[in-house]
């Protein structure tokens, strides 16, 4: 039986309680087995270099970027992970519609 495929979205700044939230969820996501999904969006891009999510990077989350946020926001993707995809909204859809189960932290 395949993994169950979780999805969240994450908008809120590195300063937002949700930040570590998720990255618990994630965790614990990821060691139930899940098939996890990650999306950064608006001011949540700033949580792109966060050691808490590249750490979940080496342990198979797939992080997806809104590169029009990072440019708003002036983040940074130079030197950028391989593994982290920059991208845009259609991403996001097809990880909504995708997925068992879906969480937005906003």
């Amino acid at each position: 039986m395949s993994a169950k495929k979780f999805g969240i979205l994450l908008s809120t700044p590195p300063s937002h309680p949700s930040v570590e939230t998720v990255a618990q969820l994630a965790s614990e996501a990821l060691t139930e087995g899940a098939d996890l999904y990650l999306y950064f969006i608006d001011e949540g891009v700033k949580n792109l270099r966060d050691p808490r999510y590249t750490e979940l990077v080496g342990r198979g989350i797939k992080l997806f970027v809104c590169a029009y946020g990072c440019q708003q926001h002036g983040v940074s993707t130079d030197a950028l992970d391989s593994r982290i995809s920059l991208c845009g909204l259609v991403v996001l859809s097809n990880i909504v519609n995708g997925c068992d189960r879906f969480l937005a932290f906003t």
